[in-house]
């Protein structure tokens, strides 16, 4: 995706700020990263809370395979139900951006 795509994509939130990340795109709203970009598909930030929501809409977790076993991250597929509509797009978008406010008052040390 190109950056118009990701910005008009996030429109539904607000304005985000795009930065080249690992060989493809850290989404800021905000200040938090709340989203990334990698080979063209786009995956929301979630957490221990909106995991279970991720999963039951259909999302799938984003994980790569370890030295010797797969290494789940905090990212996930955008449902489906939000490709298509600006308003519940704009709810999971919202998701994402709570799971990254949590994230950085959780007391664990951030890059």
């Amino acid at each position: 995706m190109d950056i118009i795509d990701i910005e008009d994509f996030f429109l539904p939130l607000g304005p985000v700020s795009i930065r080249r990340m690992f060989g493809g795109k850290g989404i800021y709203f905000e200040g938090r990263i709340i989203a990334i970009e990698l080979g063209g598909e786009l995956l929301l930030k979630a957490d221990a809370d909106s995991g279970p929501r991720f999963a039951a809409a259909g999302a799938t977790q984003w994980q790569y395979q370890g030295k010797s076993k797969p290494v789940k991250m905090p990212y996930w597929s955008v449902p489906d139900c939000a490709l298509d509509d600006p308003e519940a797009r704009r709810v999971w978008l919202v998701e994402a951006h709570e799971a990254a406010l949590r994230g950085a008052t959780d007391g664990r040390r951030r890059p």
